[in-house]
């Protein structure tokens, strides 16, 4: 069907007092459907119920477990430089550029971020051996999220 006739009966409907319009056709079948007025129900606040004051006891107990240690890698950490979807490899069925105990050269490509349609090549920014992989293939990923530890 063609844009201009699809345009017509898209401004017949809004136009008429027909709610609903299904034409099929050879080419295919186009449903129009016009759309009212939303129902808006306003609903008052309601307020929340005040918080009661944890005992004392209770109070270092919650608070190691509501912060857990925080395990920091040991060696160098490779940072996304950008937000994007995390690749090992070239493309699906290649080799990817590093595995765990790799040795990668400061400049050699690490892993592919995709961003905006682009294949963004991601460097070591430091020499030495690959401990650790902190991403899955096809991972989004944000800026400055940890993706490799080298050492």
């Amino acid at each position: 069907m063609d844009l201009r006739k699809l345009k017509t009966l898209i401004d017949l409907v809004s136009e008429s007092n027909v709610s609903e319009l299904e034409i099929t056709e050879a080419e295919g079948k186009v449903r129009i459907v016009k759309g009212g007025p939303a129902n808006y129900h306003p609903v008052a606040p309601q307020p929340l119920p005040a918080a009661q004051p944890a005992p004392a006891a209770a109070l270092p107990a919650a608070a190691a477990a509501a912060a857990p240690v925080a395990a920091t890698p040991a060696g160098h950490t490779v940072k996304s430089p950008m937000v994007g979807t995390f690749y090992r490899a070239a493309s699906p069925g290649a080799k990817a550029f590093v595995e765990i105990g790799s040795q990668v050269k400061e400049g050699d490509t690490v892993c592919i971020i995709e961003a905006m349609k682009i294949l963004n090549e991601i460097e070591a920014d430091k020499s030495g051996t690959v401990t650790q992989i902190l991403c899955e293939n096809g991972q989004a990923v944000e800026y400055g999220q940890p993706l490799f530890t080298i050492e």
